[in-house]
């Protein structure tokens, strides 16, 4: 986990509503089982493998290892949030790509509930790509 502040720009989350009306999401059905800290770290590596099947649609590299997601995190209750950015703020897949990440981590087995927090702080740039997504865009 970075210690950079980070700056929420929107929210998505599945694991329940608060409408505006101030009525309360029904709570789940039965008990809710606690993962273990190896199985959260398990569950962190599918959502992470669920990722790496998003893309931003004008490079072709998985946003992953475009290093466009920051942070994993996997709490004892299963629930997922990720901290993740952008190219840029004017990036035509700002509607669409968080609700991506949102869709295809809640489909991962395991998982009780998904919030996707976009940020611009720190801002995204190359030198946050892997080797493997430099080399894939002859950026050497």
């Amino acid at each position: 986990m970075s210690n950079e502040q980070q700056t929420p720009i929107a929210t998505a989350s599945t694991s329940g509503v608060t409408p505006s009306s101030g009525a309360q999401a029904a709570p789940a059905a039965g008990p809710t089982k606690s993962l273990s800290p190896a199985e959260q770290s398990a569950l962190r590596d599918e959502v992470i493998e669920a990722l790496r099947t998003c893309y931003d649609p004008e490079i072709p590299v998985n946003i992953y290892e475009l290093g466009l997601v920051y942070d994993v995190e996997i709490s004892v209750s299963g629930e997922v949030h990720i901290r993740m950015t952008l190219t840029t703020p004017n990036c035509p897949a700002a509607i669409s790509l968080p609700g991506e990440v949102e869709w295809k981590s809640r489909d991962v087995p395991g998982v009780a509930g998904v919030k996707v927090e976009v940020v611009w702080d720190p801002p995204w740039d190359p030198s946050k790509m892997t080797e493997a997504a430099r080399l894939q865009l002859g950026m050497f």
